[in-house]
């Protein structure tokens, strides 16, 4: 039987959350990806553009964390905080990612406002989930992952991973995903 690698022992601890604000207290990363640090993944690049010059490279998604080891046996937990927009007609999204270690999963549970987690597999399965308030979307081992805002609210989600999961943003910045969503004559499409 395969050993696993050695995991470090920290003391336990806590972290205070406002539930309703969506925001984790004591946040000791936070990383921010602007309409700019999104180019070459909307279908609309000039749409882009647009909305990078008109207003000011308007802010995407925040990712609120407070680390532990990046290790087998860790957790992995933060916030996702992601802005209501559109590019065009598409909704405002994350990047996505697969996981490096491909063979671990994901659990978002949406705190606030509505949208959709789309996910993909790399033999093209592709299905989503819709979030709303209090629904957890569970994303199994092997498939890639986006949120997808479809709301006129923050998309609020806490997500918990395998600390040693890793992200492999290239694969989706290559490959992008097989169905996009669009908000089009009052309604959410997804093609």
């Amino acid at each position: 039987m395969p050993r696993n690698p050695p995991t470090t022992r920290i003391d336990p601890f806590h972290v205070d959350f406002d539930l309703e604000a969506g925001v984790m207290h004591g946040a000791q990363r936070v990383l921010k990806r602007s309409a700019s640090d999104m180019r070459g993944y909307y279908a609309d690049d000039r749409a882009l553009e647009k909305l990078i010059q008109e207003y000011e490279d308007p802010l995407h998604y925040e990712v609120y964390e407070v680390p532990v080891p990046l290790e087998y046996g860790h957790l992995m937990y933060c916030i996702s905080d992601l802005q209501p927009g559109r590019v065009g007609d598409e909704c405002f999204m994350t990047k996505g990612h697969y996981h490096s270690l491909i063979e671990t999963g994901e659990i978002y549970m949406c705190l606030a406002g509505e949208g959709i987690m789309m996910m993909k597999t790399r033999d093209g399965h592709c299905k989503w989930e819709k979030f709303t308030r209090g629904r957890m979307v569970y994303v199994p081992p092997y498939w890639a992952h986006r949120s997808i805002n479809t709301g006129s609210n923050r998309l609020i989600t806490f997500c918990v991973y395998p600390a040693d999961a890793g992200h492999n943003y290239g694969d989706i910045q290559t490959e992008g995903f097989p169905k996009r969503v669009f908000h089009r004559d009052n309604d959410i499409v997804v093609e």
